[in-house]
């Protein structure tokens, strides 16, 4: 079991900081997911980890011994990239292998962790083929059976599924659950831009900007309570639709004037001063219904809508930026060119200062 501890963490290259004083926690045994857009910062705070990149400030401690200046071959920890980096010329087995024999490690003991890996992956019935052999989910299991082959107390996984298509995606992250399931004392780090990994596999996901961490927490605490407007935007697709409004009453329910649309009631507490102050309102896609005119929230003319099957999404103009955003039940009835009025149920409305910077709870 690893506890790891990132305590200011700075990196840098040259004169340009592209992690900024990172804080983090993580305790022995979660499944811990770095998502964020790219360039945010999260596969260099992976390979910090790793310790294929040295850390320009701040400390890194695994089991509370800073880890800073110690090669990743001393960390106790296993990383899993995106490209595989299986050696062509070599076995599965040898591939699973390999670590264990510049370990040192007897036969005996390789022969039952490359079995044992084997077995968890279902790559029994392949040990004996080379890489070309195999599909593109299968090279990606063999990367993760070798890495449980290292036996670490850590497991980084760098965006793992990122070259498969996407049966295989789904087939693969079922894997990498159950393999989290069977291995309940080991700490795993994952890194992804897919927030459906994030949310399906993560006990606490670390949404990342520009270098710095946004929010932590739980897939449904940040779903339901995020604290700003980029989490709000990132968690959750389609994308939470976001409209200009003005409050006009305050208490322990807050009103809102939505710009060119109609008025809400939140079950937000706000105080006085804040009547009159301009504010975004936040309202995901699926928590949109159809009503009639006098009751709607927004009333629009749709652009586009796309029949799914077992949804319909309905985009309408926003008058600028990006479309709204609404998602129906596959049988709605509902055509493009035609105008169309939603409301949403007030509890699952989100207020959030006007620059978007923090959410008014």
């Amino acid at each position: 079991m690893a506890d790891l501890s990132l305590k200011k963490v700075v990196k840098a290259y040259g004169d340009i900081e592209i992690l900024h004083g990172i804080d983090l926690e993580i305790k022995s045994g979660e499944f811990i997911v770095f998502v964020g857009p790219s360039g945010c910062g999260k596969s260099t705070l992976l390979r910090t980890i790793a310790g294929l990149e040295s850390i320009t400030g701040g400390t890194l401690s695994i089991d509370g011994q800073v880890v800073n200046d110690i090669p990743p071959s001393k960390r106790g920890i296993a990383m899993v990239f995106q490209s595989y980096a299986l050696y062509p010329h070599m076995t599965v087995y040898d591939n699973m292998a390999f670590g264990m024999r510049l370990a040192k490690k007897s036969q005996q003991e390789i022969d039952d962790r490359v079995k044992n890996a084997a077995s968890i992956l279902q790559l029994t019935p392949y040990l004996d083929r080379l890489p070309k052999a195999l599909s593109g989910g299968q090279r990606q299991r063999v990367a993760i059976g070798r890495a449980i082959c290292r036996n670490p107390k850590v497991f980084l996984f760098d965006e793992p599924l990122s070259n498969l298509d996407a049966a295989l995606r789904v087939a693969t992250r079922i894997e990498i659950a159950k393999l989290s399931e069977s291995m309940p004392n080991t700490t795993m780090i994952y890194v992804t831009h897919d927030q459906v990994e994030a949310m399906t596999l993560a006990d606490r996901i670390v949404v990342l900007r520009g270098g710095h961490i946004e929010q932590v927490g739980s897939p449904m605490q940040l779903y339901h309570a995020p604290d700003n407007l980029f989490v709000a935007q990132f968690i959750g697709s389609p994308a939470m639709n976001v409209l200009p409004a003005t409050i006009t009453g305050t208490g322990e329910s807050t009103t809102v004037q939505v710009t060119g649309h109609g008025i809400a009631t939140i079950p937000v507490k706000t105080d006085a001063a804040r009547k009159g102050e301009a504010v975004l309102l936040g309202v995901r896609p699926e928590d949109l219904r159809p009503a009639d005119g006098k009751g709607a929230l927004l009333t629009a003319k749709l652009d586009i809508v796309e029949k799914l099957g077992e949804v319909t999404l309905a985009y309408f103009a926003n008058g600028e930026g990006e479309p709204l955003i609404a998602k129906m039940p596959g049988d709605v009835s509902l055509e493009r060119g035609t105008e169309a009025s939603f409301t949403a149920d007030s509890a699952k409305l989100h207020l959030f200062t006007k620059d978007g910077g923090k959410a008014i709870r």
